[in-house]
Parts: structure tokens; C-alpha cells; sequence
């Protein structure tokens, strides 16, 4: 059977850094809040002219990724775009992205699952390598949250949070005796928590998806969060779905070299290593300088911690895991080859 292979990865983030200290221009809040409670000390932002969609950012990333591969657009089998914040409603932006790299027939599929969906893409571009309906395949996470952000001080808990910012990785189906590649998988939802994290309006569970009586500025246009009740739960199950993916691959913790869990809060990643007695080496954290671009986020700190040679060499074994908006969480086991 052929191991799903990552071949290259490739990374974007718009030029438009917004700090601390410049959301303290426009929000009742300061650099030492944000950074106590998340960690972040900056996010980017897209501004007004150039790249501004979810599939912009993702073209450019996408682009890099490719490049590293030695592949052009055409080798592509199959596209699968993770995002909350598509550029339009409909269609996804998987098909915009299609076009944008001058493609007119190749599959791409559109997964919502937030902060998961880096997860939820790796595990079914695996299944599709593994079953062979695919190839080469392009997996890519991209977010445009500063569009969709209540930069008012009623919205400040969120707003500090997210980042723009997109990335990539080719995905090739190999041919080895070698243990390598995507290892196990473990994904979970619980939709009984779904209103914890989420964003309302526009809703088509409505006769009218924006009502007329409800003014554009109302809260439920803009995202919300519970935010004890997210820290509890990821502190809860990240270490849970961790042992399960370790013990579907039948490896143990001590052979893990780096666990890259999403970029939500550099308090549950502290959290996370504590509970699994883990040296603070052995989490990858980069929130600090991008935020939480939810989707993109595990992609982008898998493409760094290759660029630091953090991980990388044959043998290397890195734990992706994260827990986000539906809500949602997973764990993937991948080995270098």
C-alpha cells in the first residue's frame, strides 16, 4: 500500500502586521492582557488592495508549495481547501483556487471544520492515497478572520486573537517498505457544544439569512466565543486523542520528536505539555507572531518547524493536533520519510 508522503509544504501571511500595542489604538485593551492570556504578540492582517480572500492567500501559499515540489499545477489529482471564512458564501473556495492556478477539471473539495480542518484534510487526502483515488494532492489552510473580526471593545476577547495567513503542503502517494508517512489519524466532533464557538449571522436556518430588523453591527455578525469552556475542553481532550492516535500507530510517547498543536492559545499548549510531562522543546509554538489563523494555523507551524530543522529528517515522528469550533478535535501521527 503507498504511504501518503508530504512532499513540500509553502506558507503566506499578508505584509500588514498589526501588534499589541496598535490594537490598543483602537480597542480598551494593552499588550500585557493580550499577551498574559494568549500568548500573542502579533497577527497580520490583509488591508484593502492585493491579496484579500481566503483563496488569494491560499494561491499564494499554494504556489510555494509547489515550487518546493518540483510539481506544476497539472500534476495535481485531487485539491482539498480547509477554511471557515470562504471568500464568497458559495461556491467554495476550493474551486477559486482551482482556477486561479489555471486548472479546469481537477477535483477540489472544501472542508469546514475550523481549527481542525488541516486534520480533517491530512486524514482524507490520506484515505484517498491509501484507497488510490488520488495521487498528488494539494492540501492547503487558509483564513481571512480580519474582514469578519468586531474590532469594537465589545468584540475585543476574540479580536485579539485571530491572524490572516494561509499554507500548504504537497501530499504524494509513495511506494515504500519504510514506516513513514501519515501513521494514524483520530478525529472527533461533538456538535452539542457548537454554539460555545461560532459565528450566526448570515443563517440560512432563517426565512431571511440577513434580517432586515437586525443592523449590521449587531454581535451575532461577528464571532463569539466561551472561552473557559474551550480551554476546558481542549485541556480535556487533546491529551485523550493524542493517546488514542499513539496507540493506533502502536508507538509510544517517548518516540514522538515534536508535537505542533494548533495555534489557539499558548495556555493550552503550556497546559498540554504539563499534562504529558513533556520539555517545553518538544511543543512547537509560533501564536506569538501570527495568532490563531484557526486552519492554517497547523499547517504554518509545520512548515516552520521543517524550515527551523526542528523536524525533517528521515525518521522524525510529529504529532499534529488541535481542537476548534463544532466543536471539533483530532490528532494525526506523521512519520518523515
Amino acid at each position: 500500500m503507498k504511504k501518503s508522503i508530504i512532499k513540500s509544504s509553502g506558507m503566506f501571511v499578508p505584509p500588514n502586521v498589526i501588534t499589541n500595542h496598535d490594537l490598543e489604538e483602537i480597542l480598551d485593551t494593552s499588550d500585557e492582557w493580550i499577551r498574559q492570556r494568549t500568548g500573542i504578540e502579533q497577527r497580520y492582517w490583509i488591508d484593502s488592495e492585493g491579496v484579500t480572500g481566503s483563496s488569494d492567500l491560499g494561491f499564494e501559499a499554494s504556489k510555494k508549495a509547489l515550487d518546493n515540489a518540483g510539481w506544476t499545477p497539472e500534476d495535481l489529482d485531487f485539491i482539498i481547501f480547509a477554511t471557515l471564512s470562504p471568500d464568497i458564501m458559495f461556491p467554495g473556495s476550493g474551486c477559486l483556487l482551482q482556477a486561479k492556478l489555471g486548472l479546469n477539471s481537477t477535483p477540489a473539495l472544501d472542508i469546514r471544520q475550523q481549527c481542525t480542518g488541516f486534520l480533517y484534510g491530512l486524514a482524507t487526502a490520506d484515505a484517498y492515497i491509501k484507497t488510490g483515488l488520488a495521487n498528488k494532492i494539494l492540501l492547503v489552510g487558509a483564513e481571512v478572520h480580519s474582514s469578519g473580526l468586531d474590532k469594537s471593545t465589545r468584540g475585543r476577547d476574540v479580536t485579539v486573537i485571530f491572524g490572516d495567513g494561509a499554507a500548504a503542503v504537497c501530499i504524494e502517494g509513495v511506494e515504500t517498505d519504510e514506516t513513514a508517512g501519515v501513521l494514524a489519524s483520530a478525529l472527533h466532533a461533538d456538535g452539542n457544544f457548537a454554539e460555545a464557538l461560532m459565528t450566526e449571522l448570515p443563517a440560512s436556518r432563517l426565512p431571511l439569512r440577513m434580517p432586515p430588523d437586525v443592523p449590521l453591527d449587531d454581535a451575532r455578525y461577528y464571532p463569539v466565543m466561551d472561552g473557559p469552556a474551550i480551554f476546558k475542553k481542549a485541556v480535556r481532550m487533546l491529551p485523550k486523542v493524542i493517546k488514542e492516535s499513539l496507540e493506533k500507530a502502536q508507538i509510544s510517547l517517548d518516540e514522538i520528536d515534536l508535537i505542533i498543536p494548533h495555534q489557539a492559545n499558548m495556555r493550552i499548549n503550556q497546559a498540554l505539555g504539563q499534562f504529558l510531562k513533556l520539555d517545553d522543546d518538544k511543543i512547537f509554538h509560533n501564536i506569538q507572531k501570527y495568532g490563531n489563523t484557526t486552519a492554517a494555523s497547523i499547517p504554518l507551524a509545520l512548515h516552520e518547524a521543517m524550515e527551523q530543522g526542528r523536524i525533517g529528517k528521515s525518521g522524525d515522528i510529529v504529532i499534529l493536533t488541535g481542537l476548534g469550533a463544532g466543536l471539533t478535535w483530532g490528532s494525526v501521527i506523521y512519520k518523515f520519510l
